[in-house]
């Protein structure tokens, strides 16, 4: 009988949110080849510190994806001089408002709003949400390819920091299978809150803002898969939102699906997910 050396098959894709809510945002992802961070919201003692604790570092890291400019997603660049190798993937305006800073020359990778794009062995998409900052994205992160049992397609969706979801939002959410999406606050907490005024209540709660846990329901009501594997609800307010609140509302709309979630607590990450 002849001998048949086995199949190498791709490592399953390696995904955890280091870190997720107002304080800080960021998540690692990793593939055979590819290590990257998509966002880096915490200082950069503070993301190797949660970096050691996933068993890796900013020396292993590749490249950062980056949404927006804000400080809770973009605070460890200020820090990234002695790591010149990483590669900072942004639009023109998030990257030029970024550089404004800093003290040193990130190394800019500058994609288009809209634009998919190869790093090593994944595919990214960027799609363009509603927030209040110069040109914030979401991604779409994909590796391997459809029908190929040694390396099949496996895909994940980041979708945070938005006042609502557009149409072309939406689409982005049928064909993946895990999507991390943010719902952070609910109403009746945000309503009640006595440390935030008026003016700041209307910015989180306008088209410009962020979701709610009822917006985020009805997104997920209007776009739910059967190909979704998990779906991570993130970026909960610290103040105005609880991980409880987050369930009751939106666990509903996934009723039906073969679909396992994770409500991510402020300021708590995730262990690693494996698909």
């Amino acid at each position: 009988m002849a001998w048949h050396a086995p199949l190498n098959r791709a490592m399953p894709v390696r995904f955890r949110i280091l870190g997720s809510g107002s304080a800080g945002n960021a998540a690692l992802l990793q593939t055979d080849d590819t290590r990257v961070l998509v966002d880096a919201g915490f200082s950069t003692r503070r993301l190797e510190e949660l970096l050691a604790a996933a068993g890796e570092s900013l020396a292993r890291i590749d490249a950062i994806l980056l949404t927006h400019e804000h400080g809770d997603h973009a605070a460890g660049l200020s820090g990234l001089a002695r790591h010149p190798h990483i590669r900072v993937f942004a639009n023109q305006g998030t990257a030029r408002t970024v550089q404004r800073t800093l003290k040193h020359r990130a190394s800019w990778q500058i994609f288009e709003t809209g634009a998919t794009f190869r790093f090593r062995d994944l595919e990214v998409a960027s799609f363009a949400v509603p927030h209040d900052a110069q040109d914030p994205v979401g991604f779409c992160l994909a590796h391997g390819h459809e029908g190929d049992l040694l390396a099949p397609r496996r895909s994940l969706a980041w979708l945070t920091d938005l006042g609502h979801a557009p149409q072309h939002v939406r689409e982005r959410l049928r064909d993946i299978d895990v999507l991390v999406v943010e719902a952070n606050y609910c109403p009746r907490l945000l309503e009640a809150d006595t440390k935030r005024p008026w003016s700041v209540k209307q910015r989180i709660n306008g088209r410009h803002g962020h979701l709610s846990n009822d917006a985020t329901r009805e997104l997920l009501q209007s776009v739910a898969s059967p190909r979704w594997r998990h779906v991570f609800f993130a970026h909960l307010s610290r103040d105005c939102n609880t991980p409880a609140a987050v369930e009751a509302a939106c666990a509903p709309a996934l009723a039906g699906l073969r679909c396992g979630f994770s409500v991510v607590a402020p300021g708590e990450g995730t262990p690693a997910y494996e698909f």
